[in-house]
């Protein structure tokens, strides 16, 4: 008789533990989307405009760099297009009015030059027949009138093309050099901005990772903080419970030390892969049970805008 007791004892007493189990509400927490900025070039941090706890909007100048490479490349890059201009205008309108009188001058010289070396060559042609010269001293003097020929013939040319403007494919290469002078620039204009560190989005600023003076390298994080309006509670629940919930589902999370609940819609049911990412205290489960993280986003956002992330929330199954 005692025996059957016992027995029916523990039973009642497993059976009342289980439905306790059951009852036991689900420990998460409040959590917010994170953002963090890095810096895209390297520089010294000469300024932060805010501080920790701030509040900022998208657009607000978080931190200023000093680059001193960007200013010595933006004054070479600046030579470069009006040189690269005053060669394209060359090319289009062709010589200027000096360049054009010291290519006639020029031109004079050769002329005489020419002429001079024609009478040569035509005097010692008949001394040549009579054998009054040799054939060294006029092949010598023969040289001297084509190479005069030929530079007269060169300023001729030359005069035409500065009167004309330059060939098209002269104009074509002068505009090349002109876009990529300015496509320099654009660059370097692009990498100046670089040196405002600027809020992507409304966020929090939770914590600053340097001081002035420090140098921000390429893809170092500097600000770290929490996207505005994106509260939402995470919970990690065993496979055995997940029966009662689904994905667009709405349901109500309770704020512990308030009479508040918050009306919420599951958004994310997914398998975890790590213990250490569990979020639910204690959480009742089998080992040998999978686990998943459970998603709740509130139904109105303003509802849950004061929560502080990382505190309990609970929510009844």
């Amino acid at each position: 008789m005692k025996k059957t007791i016992l027995v029916l004892s523990v039973f009642f007493l497993l059976v009342s533990c289980g439905k306790s189990k059951n009852k036991a509400p689900l420990q998460g927490k409040v959590e917010n989307e994170q953002l963090a900025i890095v810096s895209k070039i390297p520089g010294k941090i000469v300024q932060i405009l805010v501080k920790e706890g701030d509040f900022v909007q998208k657009g607000d100048t978080l931190a200023i760099l000093d680059i001193p490479e960007v200013d010595a490349k933006k004054s070479q890059a600046e030579g470069a297009v009006i040189s690269a201009k005053a060669q394209y205008a060359m090319a289009l309108k062709g010589a200027t009015e000096n360049q054009l009188k010291q290519l006639e001058a020029k031109k004079t010289g050769l002329k005489e030059q020419y002429e001079f070396a024609k009478k040569s060559i035509n005097r010692l042609s008949n001394m040549l027949k009579d054998s009054l010269v040799s054939q060294q001293t006029f092949d010598e003097t023969f040289a001297k009138y084509q190479g005069a020929q030929a530079q007269y013939n060169a300023v001729l040319a030359e005069i035409d093309e500065a009167k004309k403007g330059a060939r098209i494919e002269q104009q074509t290469m002068a505009l090349g050099q002109q876009d990529r002078a300015y496509g320099a620039l654009q660059e370097v204009e692009t990498a100046n901005k670089e040196r405002y560190v600027i809020a992507p989005q409304d966020m929090s600023i939770e914590t600053i990772t340097l001081n002035l003076g420090e140098l921000a390298l390429p893809g170092y994080t500097l600000f770290n903080g929490y996207i505005s309006n994106s509260t939402y509670f995470r919970f990690t629940i065993p496979e055995s419970q997940l029966s009662s919930l689904k994905k667009g589902q709405e349901i109500s999370v309770d704020i512990p030390n308030s009479d508040k609940k918050i009306k919420g819609k599951i958004t994310i049911i997914k398998q975890l892969g790590a213990y250490g990412n569990i979020a639910t205290a204690y959480p009742d489960y089998e080992l040998q049970e999978s686990l998943f993280e459970v998603k709740i986003s509130p139904l109105d956002s303003n509802e849950a805008k004061d929560l502080i992330t990382k505190t309990t929330v609970t929510l009844s199954l």
